[in-house]
């Protein structure tokens, strides 16, 4: 039976997530010139937020249904359970980890190719740490409350891998169609710079899923030797 903890954290984070896109969508405007091609959804960080929402959305959801928040039985799990872990696994905890991963990395070494000092006029720096910091705090806080089951790891980092290459696809369609590049990091890079970013990217996402399945296993670990016992 789910806690009463599990479900205030999956509720809390879900509304966080939307209360921030809402705030975003509603009273941020970056544009001081012309809305640019793709608005929000050229940024990874919109993505994520979306991402973040909807899974702890789905989470909310499975509480509601009244399953079991860590079926041990893998074959047993409901459909809404097996979503939420495939869901979880792919995409949400190892896109989270990186975004705030990388963000931070960047914006420690120089700001202005990927957070420019301007926006700190116009975005809050609570809306700031929400797209960019509670993520993975709040994925790490899920991983010690939920039992994930993952897919194998070939299936798992196959899909992790098709969500980063859909969004490569989507700017550098970005810039070959608006003449734009999404981060003021890109436009510094020449194109052998530029492969050995995005390679490096995919590779830091696949060491994120790697990262997020061992978390798992180690969390579990003992729970599932008590009950086999």
């Amino acid at each position: 039976m789910n806690s009463l903890f599990v479900v205030f954290t999956h509720l809390l984070c879900f509304i966080t997530e939307c209360f921030a896109i809402w705030y975003d969508v509603t009273y941020i405007k970056v544009g001081h010139a012309k809305p640019t091609f793709g608005g929000r959804l050229k940024y990874l960080t919109f993505w994520c937020m979306c991402i973040q929402a909807a899974y702890f959305g789905l989470c909310v959801l499975v509480d509601l249904t009244g399953t079991p928040r860590s079926p041990n039985n893998r074959e047993k799990r409901t459909f809404l359970q097996k979503s939420r872990d495939f869901f979880h696994a792919t995409i949400a905890f190892p896109i989270g980890a990186f975004v705030v991963t990388m963000f931070w990395c960047i914006y420690a070494i120089d700001r202005e190719l990927v957070y420019p000092k301007i926006l700190d006029d116009i975005i809050p720096a609570w809306l700031n740490h929400i797209m960019h910091t509670t993520v993975l705090p709040f994925l790490l806080i899920e991983k010690h409350n939920v039992l994930h089951h993952y897919p194998s790891r070939w299936r798992g980092i196959s899909m992790s891998f098709a969500f980063a290459t859909l969004y490569l696809v989507w700017i550098l369609f970005i810039a070959y169609y608006a003449n734009i590049w999404v981060y003021p990091l890109l436009a510094v890079l020449n194109m052998g710079q530029m492969v050995v970013f995005f390679i490096f990217s995919f590779i830091v996402v696949s060491v994120f899923y790697l990262a997020g399945e061992t978390l798992s296993k180690m969390l579990w670990a003992p729970h599932l030797a008590a009950k086999e016992k």
